[in-house]
This record gives structure tokens, C-alpha cells and sequence, in this order.
């Protein structure tokens, strides 16, 4: 298997590009750790979610996952839930449903170091 945090997404504007099966990301799921594969409106996801330390950490971390989701063109859905709960959720919108791009965005995502933000409680 290629490992997914070394890859860079391609442009979702590709005419080519058309959304996974559901086997093909069950096979994939297993290279991005603790994401979870959920089908919301017959459109399947990748999400996962963390607890912060405060509400500022929390805008905090979307801040470091922007930086990276600009640098590859691949832009997730963000969610600051309550004061200390944040979710995203990736899927390529443009066709619909998973690709290649949202595994790599994910694996590149619990690359970055955001200890430092999350609670004590559930810090790994």
C-alpha cells in the first residue's frame, strides 16, 4: 500500500474524477487511523472528531488543518460543536462522494501535531 501522507490530492475539476465504491474505501479506511466512514444522504464520508482544551484551541486547530487543507487544494468541512468539540468531515463534493483526495487529506491531518490543543483527557 502507498502510504497516503506523502501523496498530494489532485484537482477535484478533473473530468475523470469520479467518486469510490464503498469496498474501495472500506479498503482505504484502514490507512487514516481513528477517521470513520459514515454514508449521511446516500453519500459516503471520512469524520472524526476531537475534544480541545478551550473554545480559542479549538479555532486553533481548524487554523493548522486550513493551512494544510489550502496547500492541497482539498478543503474539509468544519465543525466547532458546543465550546470544545471539533469535527470534520472530508468527502470530494464536487463528485459526490469519497476519493483518493480525502484519505490523503486525512492521513496528512493526523500528521499534524495538534497535542498541544486537545484535551488532556483524550490526548494521545
Amino acid at each position: 500500500m502507498d502510504d497516503l501522507s506523502i501523496k498530494k490530492c489532485v484537482p477535484c475539476d478533473t473530468k475523470d474524477l469520479r467518486p469510490m465504491t464503498e469496498e474501495a474505501a472500506n479498503n482505504l479506511i484502514q490507512q487514516v487511523t481513528k477517521w470513520n466512514l459514515v454514508k449521511e444522504g446516500g453519500v459516503l464520508k471520512l469524520n472524526r472528531s476531537w475534544k480541545v482544551k478551550t473554545f480559542m484551541k479549538g479555532l486553533a486547530f481548524f487554523e493548522e488543518v486550513a493551512r494544510l487543507a489550502e496547500a492541497e487544494g482539498h478543503h474539509p468541512d468544519l465543525h466547532l460543536v458546543g465550546w470544545n468539540n471539533v469535527k470534520i468531515d472530508i468527502w470530494t463534493h464536487s463528485v459526490g462522494g469519497l476519493t483518493e483526495n480525502d484519505f490523503i487529506l486525512a492521513a496528512k491531518i493526523n500528521g499534524l501535531d495538534l497535542h498541544h490543543l486537545l484535551s488532556k483527557k483524550v490526548a494521545e
